[in-house]
């Protein structure tokens, strides 16, 4: 049975599923879907054409569906899903879609967000991601499973962020971050490989001895970069992670590839 503080506005034409918790002050919109087991704990706000997934916990005065930070949005029906046991944390705010990026923002599951990250429109993210306190997303970003960025980074605009992959604090990213790649700076560069992530989610040592290899390949200064990358899916083509780099790095993208620095690469 759900349960819904005396304070609590839910409009006419939200969904609640079972066993839902909506706590002192907040507010329910009529085009929001709350599945079973959904916690808004309190002041939090949910707005717009927006699902939240079984298991999620919203912490107080999140901001979750209102439109977009997007002077080219002009009220269209776009969406916001958020999938399942995620933790948003206080002061987050996630914004829905628009005409220009498909009309959704979609949040995988098991994501943590803490206080005051910024989801903007159309971003697409994966599963058991991390947004650090007050880390900040452009519209239209992705960002892989297992991804971390980190406490006050900034990610511009159509930036690819690949799976497994570390963005450092303070960091400003305006370049595709590689599966596996670990990023830091302002502008951020590679440097080097999510090594400790690796480790924590068990790839073996031998995985991560073939990922350290095509890392230096792919980054030498001999040759141009796709004659690299060649080189690199030929040595390990039966090498899962290395290949997913491979793909990555040669799929179209709006941005460039985040370099090494010289002595990174070496």
């Amino acid at each position: 049975m759900s349960q819904i503080h005396p304070t609590a506005i839910v409009e006419p034409g939200a969904e609640i599923g079972n066993d839902v918790v909506i706590g002192p002050y907040c507010c329910v919109g009529p085009n929001v879907t709350l599945a079973d087991n959904v916690t808004l704990v309190s002041h939090v706000v949910v707005a717009g054409i927006t699902s939240i997934g079984k298991g999620t916990k919203v912490f107080p005065f999140a901001s979750i569906g209102h439109q977009p930070q997007d002077l080219k949005f002009h009220g269209e029906e776009s969406r916001l899903e958020i999938g399942e046991n995620n933790v948003i944390r206080e002061h987050v705010t996630m914004n829905p879609g628009t005409e220009g990026g498909g009309m959704l923002t979609r949040i995988g599951s098991s994501c943590l967000f803490m206080m005051s990250s910024h989801v903007a429109h159309d971003c697409q993210i994966g599963d058991n991601v991390i947004l650090v306190n007050n880390a900040t997303l452009g519209g239209h970003v992705e960002i892989g499973d297992w991804a971390i960025i980190g406490g006050l980074s900034a990610v511009h605009q159509f930036v690819r962020i690949g799976r497994h992959a570390m963005v450092g604090g303070m960091s400003g990213v305006e370049n595709d971050v590689i599966p596996y790649g670990s990023v830091v700076g302002n502008r951020a560069h590679l440097s080097g490989l999510n090594l400790v992530g690796l480790k924590r989610r068990s790839f073996s040592r031998d995985e991560i001895h073939d990922l350290r290899r095509a890392y230096r390949l792919i980054f030498a200064q001999e040759g141009t970069q796709a004659e690299r990358l060649a080189d690199v899916a030929e040595l390990f083509r039966h090498v899962e992670p290395v290949m997913e780099i491979v793909g990555f790095m040669g799929a179209n993208s709006s941005r460039a590839i985040c370099q090494p620095q010289l002595e990174d690469a070496a």
